[in-house]
């Protein structure tokens, strides 16, 4: 957007300008709304400056089922987020502590996961056991990418054997959902970390609520699957703010990971 246009807040409907929308961390300067954010945005208010290494960059999906046009959905995809696929792993720092980060991008296919989404993530998982460092995932997505078939549904199990792997080498994980956390990806690595924060008002859930409304067709309390709603329910351990998330994960690395030593973070 240019510098002039304004942006009007779907939640309290009032306009301000895009330059004030950005300097507020994406989100409205009034009612506090979060706007959906993609992963360079993310790296930039909560990585140490010019701490953060991608690795598993050069993954890209292929067609394993031979799915009719699912390649020029991938090359349209790519060039609009201007990702290979709908994650970024690396390495940072957040205050001079080393930790592992994955960012989603809803930007890429609706942030679906299929082979390669599951593969990096997995691999940032294992990364994070091997070398003793915390991981810290930003979810956002719509669930499995059912153009790859069995393939996607098979990264469930692929990145909660990760997850278990990261917990049995005593490595703390956590996990940032964000608008919306749903589908496979809520069904497996999402909901599976030591702490589960949420952004406001992030819906949150398996099935959307339209689909449930209409299975069981009854109406749904308000707010049902918001990340407020979840929190209430136990869902969620907290919500937290974008201009908070940088120190509450400093302070959880901290700790779970008391002093520093040549052994690591694990136990």
């Amino acid at each position: 957007m240019k510098d002039t246009e304004a942006q009007v807040c779907p939640k309290c409907e009032i306009s301000y300008n895009e330059n004030d929308v950005s300097a507020s961390l994406n989100t409205c300067p009034g009612c506090g709304f979060h706007y959906r954010m993609e992963p360079m945005q993310r790296i930039a208010y909560l990585a140490d400056e010019g701490s953060f290494s991608e690795f598993s960059g050069n993954l890209h999906s292929l067609n394993p089922i031979d799915l009719a046009g699912y390649e020029e959905k991938l090359s349209a995809a790519q060039a609009k987020a201007q990702m290979k696929d709908a994650v970024v792993t690396g390495t940072c720092t957040i205050e001079g502590k080393p930790l592992i980060l994955g960012i989603m991008s809803f930007n890429f296919m609706g942030g679906s996961m299929g082979s390669v989404v599951g593969e990096k993530v997995t691999r940032a998982l294992l990364k994070g056991a091997e070398e003793k460092i915390p991981v810290l995932l930003y979810t956002t997505s719509g669930g499995a990418r059912m153009q790859e078939g069995i393939f996607s549904l098979l990264q469930m199990a692929k990145t909660s054997s990760a997850a278990a792997e990261l917990a049995k080498a005593g490595v703390p994980y956590f996990v940032i959902l964000c608008d919306p956390t749903t589908g496979g990806v809520t069904a497996s690595f999402a909901m599976l970390a030591d702490i589960i924060m949420a952004e406001p008002g992030a819906l949150i859930g398996f099935a959307g609520p339209r689909v449930i409304e209409g299975t069981i067709r009854q109406i749904l309390p308000e707010g049902f699957q918001r990340a407020e709603f979840q929190l209430e329910k136990g869902f969620v351990d907290a919500i937290v703010q974008r201009s908070d998330q940088r120190k509450t994960i400093s302070s959880l690395i901290d700790l779970h990971c008391p002093g520093t030593d040549d052994k690591g973070c694990g136990l």
